[in-house]
This record gives structure tokens, sequence and C-alpha cells, in this order.
């Protein structure tokens, strides 16, 4: 066990852990962060996605050691009342059903808007490829990262 000292959603944590424990079940089970959701558990389905440094990562493979000293953002720190863009969208579009992955979806979809504030419809399939929807509401998806482009 080791110590890490992780900054998430703009809050200082400091947590006990193995080196190799996954930032996925350190959010889940030492902060009390359940938004964010263990798919797969080997980076491939995107339910799990959080921002590191404002990049899309998967944090079921992510070792809490690669972690330390950047800045964490997971479903819970994207706004404090549901005010993102993205998040507006998703609502104006009906886009969960059963929600297991709208997580995953929603944090991969704040960080194309972030990097590119007007994609293509081949910039959103590239940058939301791998979120697995079991639902399979891919259409509502890519109309709602279309909506949030235009509020953000």
């Amino acid at each position: 066990m080791a110590t890490f000292d992780l900054k998430i959603n703009g809050k200082q944590h400091q947590v006990e852990a193995a080196p190799d424990t996954p930032i996925l079940w350190v959010l889940r089970d030492h902060v009390q962060l359940v938004g964010t959701k263990y798919g797969c558990g080997i980076g491939q389905c995107g339910a799990c996605t959080v921002h590191l440094d404002g990049t899309a990562v998967r944090s079921c493979s992510l070792p809490i050691s690669a972690v330390e000293g950047k800045a964490i953002t997971t479903i819970e720190g994207l706004s404090e009342n549901g005010s993102h863009p993205v998040q507006k969208a998703w609502l104006e579009h009906d886009v969960p059903q059963c929600g297991y992955c709208q997580a995953g979806q929603i944090m991969s979809a704040a960080a194309l808007l972030k990097d590119n504030p007007s994609p293509s419809d081949a910039d959103i399939d590239a940058a939301m490829h791998g979120n697995i929807c079991r639902c399979g509401t891919y259409v509502r998806i890519k109309a709602a990262i279309k909506t949030a482009a235009k509020l953000g």
C-alpha cells in the first residue's frame, strides 16, 4: 500500500491503495464517486471514461500510480447541476435508456467538444468509437453532440 495525493473534481484527496489499483476503483471505493461505471474492465467499452488533465481516458485500466499530480474529472465534476452543454443536450434528445453507459458517453463527448467545438460526423464517430451503448442510442448520441456544439 502507498499513499497518493489526487486532485479529483477540483478537490484534493489522499488515498491509500496499491500502486496498481485502477483509478476506477479508487473513485468508486475510496472517494465514493460512483457515477463512473465499471463495464468491461479492459478499457474497451467506455463506461468508465473520465478526464485526465482534460483528456478522455478509461479509468478501469489506468493505475493510481499513473495519475498522481494530474487533474481527474468525473461525471460528478463536469458540472454541479447538470448545466454542461453536453448534459443539457443529452436530456433534450432523450439519449439515456438504461443509462449505464451515459457517464462515459458524456465524458467522451465533452472532451471532444473541448478540443473540437464544431465536429463533423466523422470527428464524432472517431471520438466516440469504443463507447458502447447496449441500448443502441447512437443516433441520439450523435444528435446530442451536435446540439451541445451549438450550445457550447
